[in-house]
């Protein structure tokens, strides 16, 4: 989604809102110790390996608000970061690989589903999506749970530095292809590159965008 389509009144209160201190508040391990519902929440889902940590922390403007490391599968609970009232920014466990046992990424897998199927407050849920490789099957379960929860989701592009523009273009066309046969998706897909923070303040006007929508 190109800048211009953001009003400049959006991208100003998406830098703000993203510019007031952002502090983690909470961890929970299971559905029933989840905070009391307050206030809008949006969260962020991926693979993990898929650069969610370094995104949260580009969104924020913090160098490590989120825990980034080399080793796929490191956050393994619902982590809450609170900013600017009302909203609650949640980063879910990674999915798809983790150098730990079946047993605990089955437990994470369904900690991931109960809460997209349990949350009212949820406004809306960022499914990261590496623009290198696009969809892929391990994504499916993630996107089958928001489209049959009714939770609205958009995709977000990670890494759309690391590829050509023409392949970037085509990789936003199929994806927002692949969204438009899913009535839960935002149309819309945002690519976006931690490193350079291409695509940072349009995913917080997005944001912005949505809590205005929401209010």
């Amino acid at each position: 989604m190109p800048t211009s389509e953001f009003t400049r009144g959006e991208l100003e209160a998406g830098r703000k809102l993203f510019g007031a201190e952002w502090d983690f508040v909470y961890a929970a391990n299971s559905i029933p110790v989840l905070p009391k519902m307050s206030g809008l929440e949006i969260a962020v889902a991926g693979r993990s390996n898929v650069g969610k940590s370094s995104l949260i922390n580009a969104l924020t403007n913090r160098k490590a608000l989120a825990r980034t490391s080399h080793t796929p599968g490191r956050t393994q609970e619902l982590i809450f970061f609170k900013g600017t009232e009302p909203l609650t920014l949640v980063d879910m466990p990674g999915y798809g690989f983790a150098k730990v046992s079946k047993t605990k990424v089955a437990s994470w897998t369904d900690l991931i589903h109960d809460y997209l199927r349990g949350r009212a407050n949820l406004a809306r849920v960022y499914v990261l999506i590496d623009s290198r490789h696009g969809i892929k099957d391990t994504d499916s379960g993630i996107l089958d749970t928001l489209g049959k929860a009714a939770v609205s989701h958009q995709i977000v592009l990670t890494k759309s530095d690391e590829i050509k523009p023409s392949l970037l273009a085509e990789r936003i066309a199929e994806t927002e292809a692949a969204m438009a046969k899913r009535p839960a998706a935002f149309p819309d897909v945002l690519a976006t590159s931690s490193h350079k923070g291409d695509g940072m303040p349009e995913l917080r006007a997005a944001i912005a965008r949505l809590l205005r929508e929401r209010s």
